[in-house]
């Protein structure tokens, strides 16, 4: 409490509220530029489905390898992501994120001039080690800024990044595209990479909330306070970690299939022209971006209404992403058209919903000092959908009769395998059953 210096008599009003309300202030900043790091986080993704169709005449390659260089990406991924969760925890993460972003930059760079098969691959592999731990350390500090009842949207405003991030680049880079080159276009994404660095070590920082998490969370049956750190084979061992991760893994195999190839398969399998592709990709994107806010405040309205973080979490998620499995399963059977992009985007807005939610629900049975390096791993490991997806989708494309025919085999059996997984995985998550078991260690 306040006093006032210079009558030394009692509070001056409303001063003791400052702190808190600067604490707040610069939890929404940094929350901002942790969105921002997303949007160019995706947009590093994108962008070569989107160049894919120049980039494969230039270079002169088929589908198999686009498919390996698509693959690519994430060869070096989890090892980034679990790196990165590592230190995490021994690094600040003003450093740490603006030494990633910095390596988003350098891969870019010499995509500018002409290159090879080879040095396509090693770039995306350069930048897949790099982005592979963004995802966990963005998550990290968003939570470090607010407390566990309270994490359920800040999560899905940020996880929203990724899909705002498709919504600039598809028809920006597109533009970039057609008037110039791909090259250009990459040359774009460098100077980006180089601007978000310096934001990012003007403003961030972790917020009060990286020591413990010390508050309830305002569900009906509260997860167990727990300790400062447990052990990390129990931890693996539950069902709520091993349902998240399961469906982290599914969700991914879509996320990166549409980044991947989607750009592709509107173009090659269905004839749109690149201009009408890239507007096409970016408001599937903008669906996508609006799905994982909305899954956010649907989240936190269960939660106020007293609802089990079992219910908020996990059953919410896994709806979500079972919805996708079966909008994958379906959208190949139409021609072109209208209903054809709502089911490809109703499939993409609802694998994305679930991204926010998950990390939340898993912040619930991971102790704050340990969250950097449990994230790090679960990124790491459900990034290897990214591995299998690209690679299956190429093959099939590659070996089919007709472009088209290889596209819609491919879809049909990421569908079917995210529906299957979703389903176990609601199964598997109960965050108050496994919260209390890992209490129960300290």
């Amino acid at each position: 409490m306040a006093i006032d210096q210079q009558s030394g008599t009692g509070p001056v009003p409303g001063r003791e509220h400052r702190p808190e309300q600067q604490t707040r202030r610069r939890a929404w900043l940094v929350l901002s530029l942790l969105f921002l790091l997303l949007v160019v986080n995706y947009a590093d993704k994108v962008i070569v489905g989107l160049a894919g169709v120049d980039m494969m005449k230039e270079i002169g390659i088929g589908a198999d390898e686009f498919g390996v260089i698509q693959s690519s990406f994430f060869w070096l991924f989890a090892i980034g992501a679990i790196l990165g969760g590592w230190l995490g925890g021994k690094v600040k993460a003003r450093w740490l994120l603006a030494g990633i972003a910095a390596l988003w930059a350098v891969s870019m760079a010499p995509m500018v001039g002409q290159v090879g098969f080879t040095t396509v691959v090693v770039c995306r592999v350069l930048l897949g080690f790099a982005e592979g731990p963004t995802t966990a350390l963005v998550m990290h500090v968003t939570h470090t800024w607010f407390p566990p009842d309270k994490r359920a949207v800040p999560s899905s405003l940020v996880a929203s990044g990724a899909a705002i991030g498709p919504v600039i680049a598809a028809p920006a880079l597109t533009w970039v595209i057609t008037q110039h080159s791909w090259h250009a276009a990459f040359g774009v994404m460098s100077v980006v990479g180089v601007i978000i660095v310096i934001l990012w070590l003007i403003v961030g920082r972790e917020g009060p909330e990286s020591a413990s998490d010390t508050k309830g969370t305002g569900a009906a049956e509260p997860v167990s306070r727990l300790p400062e750190r447990v052990p990390l084979l129990k931890l693996f061992g539950t069902g709520t970690f091993i349902g998240f991760q399961l469906l982290f893994f599914v969700a991914y195999m879509l996320t990166a299939t549409v980044v991947s190839w989607l750009p592709l398969y509107l173009r090659d399998g269905h004839g749109y022209d690149a201009t009408t592709t890239g507007n096409l990709v970016a408001l599937l994107f903008l669906g996508t971006a609006i799905a994982a806010i909305a899954s956010g405040f649907a989240s936190s309205a269960m939660t106020k209404r007293g609802m089990s973080n079992r219910a908020s979490r996990g059953y919410l998620a896994g709806a979500m992403v079972l919805l996708a499995g079966i909008g994958t399963v379906s959208f190949p059977a139409l021609d072109r058209g209208v209903m054809h992009m709502v089911l490809i985007t109703l499939a993409a807005c609802a694998s994305a919903a679930g991204y926010g939610v998950s990390f939340t629900g898993l912040s619930d049975i991971v102790p704050a000092k340990q969250r950097g390096t449990v994230f790090g791993v679960v990124t790491g490991v459900y990034s290897l959908g990214g591995i299998v997806a690209p690679i299956l989708m190429g093959a099939l494309v590659e070996s089919a009769d007709t472009p088209l025919a290889g596209y819609k085999q491919g879809f049909i059996a990421i569908g079917a395998a995210i529906a299957v997984g979703a389903a176990i995985a609601t199964l598997l998550i109960n965050p108050e059953r496994d919260g209390a078991k890992l209490a129960a260690t300290s």
